[in-house]
């Protein structure tokens, strides 16, 4: 049966008053009835968590922004470069907004700057406080114009004007199913407050920074970086150093302009992010909490669980083969030459022995106190720390000069061969033979040995105590030799005995002496310009007239005569070698020596170059050295400069690059760190793709590098 036309039209008028009344009730539902607004590379929209206002009460909305792939806009504090996104809200009268609650942002590094902010996208929540005469059953409109900086290879200052109509009603508010998930999870993940303590001090031009609280404690690995609320705060390109502490971390960086001219904040405020937690913390000055700090960097340790046992031995072993080393070899020559002229007499043998070995140990003990004060007072300073100073390089080169000319006769300090400081053997030959083994600890320093980067490693990621053991068994290592040499009658027995020859050979050792020296001049030259090189060579010419007048003064007193006057000269003499040496800092290099291995192509060694290169997929090795390091320099001609080396670089398509260490530089010394290393030399092999590195010996052949470079191409 047919329906009348006029039931029709009233069915149709039904159905399109009733599509029309649930769009019109939908449209009143929901608090987001303006469109998102796009411009060139982002898109903005106001949002909110409830689909209505409550009079009298606070509710969450929110600027959330997507951006093109590869874009990225910033945090309240931008880092090096940028604008922080603002808001500028046209409200009701009576409504409220408060500040933005900014989530933990991201690190954006850009060339030799850094940037903070977020790449994708954001959602930035504001809290509204609605008036509590707010007439319920009325709906009003809140605007805002959102200024920011999207920024990609460039960057575009944009304006979005975004708004949201909001219906005010009495009740508990419904969540909007969008985006109250979305604004919760945002204000969930930001920083938390009050959960840390924190105190910071300055020391030595650095700000160190003390944070303690439950949620650190532990010791556990942690990635943690700080970002500061006041953009001059730090230099933010700076590495920021992390020790932890059991229950703590204590954070180490670089001071920015706000520290100009002395001056030093009130506070320091910012957000810390931990394993990808957030805290906002306002540290005050005062002594930073020892808590914080003493297990060494979080995740640095590449021990594969290396304990003290362990870790004493391989230290014990790296100390025996450090007498190998060639850095050593002119100061034990010289104590090898002071037992033999103790013949088969064990008494005295064994004397000069204990002597010798408390020398080492404590000369290592002292090294490994200063290591580990360095480090603690947030110093990036490793194995051979010492040598990066060229002040400490001329010093010591005057010294081993001294025992040169020593050696060759121009002068006496006792009759004891090892005798190298004033006073010393005229007193006993037993504070020669100490004195001899603080010296060759202190020229033993440019080399590492098989066994000793993963101890020494291992020992600067505990506490003090476990650290100074560690060292303690590589001391007994490198005098073991020795000792056991005047405690094995046998062997004491085939020494020669001591005759005419002794005076021979004992002019003989100083050539190894002279060859340390220059080998020392050699190094201040590449840490320093022409001008400090003039320098350590006057103060050497003014250090040879200053033993020649002593000499002269001693020959003339065994003649009867006083030699007063030849005395007097010699202390001028000495004083001015003192004052050319160390008065004044000695000027830097202008373009630090790169070590070129060989024909190899070296690029200077950079975090940035190293991904960058890796991620055209090319192999890479990565040679960390120092003039200072002996066993890098013997590499060098040993491996690097070979025929075979250089085919399978050309072969393999593998980058070299260069971390050169020879002066301080905190980033190589962080790269050390994450290898579980303190010293050069270091050798790394990145294969096409994207696995961990290959640690080389320290002590290479052309085969093994030839090998590793093959092994790494082959895993493209």
């Amino acid at each position: 049966m047919n329906a009348h036309p006029f039931e029709l039209d009233r069915r149709a008028a039904w159905l399109k008053s009733f599509v029309f009344g649930v769009i019109a009730l939908a449209f009143l539902a929901d608090p987001a009835a303006a469109a998102p607004v796009a411009t060139p590379h982002a898109t903005t929209e106001l949002v909110a968590t409830t689909t209505t206002a409550t009079p009298g009460a606070a509710f969450q909305v929110a600027v959330a922004q997507t951006f093109d792939k590869g874009w990225h806009s910033y945090w309240r504090n931008p880092g090096d470069a940028g604008e922080a996104t603002t808001i500028r809200w046209t409200l009701p009268a009576g409504w409220a907004a408060g500040p933005i609650a900014w989530p933990a942002p991201r690190r954006l590094p850009v060339g030799p700057i850094m940037n903070y902010g977020y790449e994708g996208g954001v959602v930035l929540p504001v809290s509204l406080r609605v008036p509590a005469d707010a007439r319920a059953g009325s709906r009003v409109t809140l605007s805002a114009v959102v200024d920011f900086l999207v920024c990609a290879e460039v960057c575009v200052p944009d304006t979005a004007t975004v708004s949201l109509t909001v219906p005010v009603a009495t009740g508990s508010p419904s969540p909007d199913p969008i985006w109250a998930p979305r604004i919760d999870a945002a204000l969930a993940a930001g920083p938390k407050t009050g959960a840390l303590a924190a105190l910071f001090t300055t020391q030595g031009g650095r700000l160190r920074l003390g944070i303690t609280g439950a949620a650190l404690a532990g010791g556990k690995d942690t990635d943690a970086y700080f970002y500061p609320y006041d953009d001059k705060l730090i230099d933010h390109a700076k590495p920021q150093t992390v020790e932890r502490g059991p229950g703590g971390l204590t954070l180490t960086l670089s001071p920015g302009t706000a520290f100009d001219k002395g001056a030093t904040p009130g506070s320091v405020a910012g957000v810390l992010e931990v394993d990808g937690r957030a805290f906002e913390i306002s540290a005050a000055a005062g002594a930073l909490p020892a808590s914080a700090r003493g297990l060494g960097a979080p995740g640095a340790p590449r021990t594969g669980g290396l304990g003290l046992p362990l870790a004493a031995l391989f230290a014990f072993l790296g100390g025996l083969i450090l007498n190998l080393m060639p850095c050593v070899f002119p100061i034990l020559s010289m104590k090898a030459a002071a037992l033999a002229g103790h013949g088969g007499e064990a008494k005295g043998a064994r004397r000069q022995a204990l002597a010798f070995l408390v020398g080492v140990m404590a000369a290592f003990l002292t090294l490994a106190g200063l290591l580990i004060a360095a480090r603690a007072a947030g110093g990036a300073v490793g194995w051979g720390f010492q040598l990066q100073s060229p002040k400490v390089v001329v010093v010591l080169s005057l010294v081993i000069l001294a025992a040169a000319l020593n050696l060759s006769g121009l002068f006496e300090i006792g009759t004891s061969a090892q005798g190298l400081g004033s006073g010393l053997a005229s007193r006993s030959d037993l504070l020669g033979s100490a004195f001899t083994g603080v010296l060759a600890v202190v020229v033993a320093a440019p080399c590492t040995a098989p066994f000793m980067g993963t101890a020494l490693g291992f020992a600067l990621t505990q506490g003090w105590a476990t650290a100074l053991m560690v060292f303690a068994a590589l001391g007994l290592g490198f005098a073991a030799p020795f000792t056991l040499l005047a405690f094995i009658p046998p062997l004491t027995r085939l020494l020669p005995r001591p005759g005419a020859w002794m005076g021979t050979f004992k002019q003989a050792l100083a050539f190894p002496m002279y060859a340390a020296a220059a080998w020392l001049v050699w190094v201040l030259a590449q840490q320093t310009n022409a001008e400090g090189l003039a320098r350590a060579l006057a103060a050497a010419v003014l250090l040879s007239l200053a033993t020649w007048l002593v000499g002269g003064a001693q020959r003339r007193s065994g003649l009867g005569t006083s030699g007063r006057a030849w005395w007097a000269l010699g202390a001028l003499a000495t004083a001015l070698c003192v004052g050319v040496a160390l008065w004044g800092a000695y000027p830097a290099s202008a373009a630090q020596a790169q070590t070129s291995g060989g024909a190899l192509a070296a690029q200077p060694w950079s975090p940035d170059r190293l991904a960058a290169i890796r991620a055209q997929g090319r192999p890479v090795l990565v040679n960390f050295t120092a003039a200072w390091c002996v066993t890098c320099q013997v590499n060098e001609r040993a491996a690097f400069s070979t025929r075979e080396v250089a085919q399978a670089f050309r072969r393999s398509g593998a980058a070299y690059l260069v971390a050169d260490w020879t002066n301080h530089n905190a980033a190589i010394a962080q790269a050390l760190a994450a290898q579980g290393r303190v010293g050069v030399p270091l050798y790394l092999v990145y294969g096409a793709g994207g696995a961990e590195p290959k640690t080389l010996p320290q002590l290479l052949t052309p085969g093994i590098v030839a090998g590793a470079l093959d092994q790494a191409a082959a895993n493209r």
